[in-house]
């Protein structure tokens, strides 16, 4: 999320790193991958009995998280999708289920017509992460200004393996995941 007295460097740096982890994940298959993340999540990272959780709508070579999702709701929990508001703005949820109709938002993401809900256990997407819980987006600043606003609410990244860079360049207003799902596996930060 970019401030007016965050450094051009940084700017840089992270436009920089958005173009290559976006050609880093180019031709992997999402389909396959969010499989794969989905059968890790279930086994060594469940969302607790009862969560409300936050996904989102794979766009452009991301993740697919819909099998994740679809295992979630199967297993009772409420799954809701962001709403994307104008600049500035944190992000609210609407309720998602199977076979609900989505309407075309700005940037090419999706949003629920179901009711508002606040969630408990954010799967948060991103371009590249790093082992100290680092998340570059793409530049809107949506989840940096929500996370803090959902105090208590566990945020795991999920992305490409492919996706993990040495270091995610950093500013005060960006907000660290508590672990990443990719195809491989989980990795837990911190405690």
């Amino acid at each position: 999320m970019a401030a007016p007295h965050i450094s051009h460097d940084l700017d840089d740096a992270k436009r920089s790193l958005r173009a290559a982890c976006l050609a880093a994940r180019a031709g992997l298959d999402p389909v396959a991958g969010g499989e794969a993340l989905a059968a890790h999540v279930l086994r060594d990272l469940p969302p607790p009995v009862g969560a409300v959780v936050s996904a989102f709508w794979p766009l452009g070579g991301e993740i697919d998280l819909r099998p994740l999702m679809h295992a979630l709701h199967a297993r009772g929990h409420a799954v809701v999708l962001p709403i994307t508001p104008k600049r500035g703005l944190p992000l609210t949820f609407g309720l998602w289920r199977p076979g609900d109709a989505l309407v075309a938002e700005r940037f090419g993401t999706f949003r629920p017509i179901g009711p508002v809900l606040v969630p408990d256990f954010l799967l948060v997407p991103l371009l590249a992460f790093d082992r100290a819980g680092g998340r570059l987006g793409y530049g809107g600043g949506f989840y940096d200004r929500t996370l803090p606003l959902l105090p208590g609410c566990f945020a795991l990244g999920c992305a490409f393996a492919a996706q993990e860079v040495d270091e995610v360049p950093a500013g005060p207003y960006d907000h660290p995941l508590d672990a990443v799902a990719t195809e491989r596996g989980i990795i837990r930060f911190g405690g």
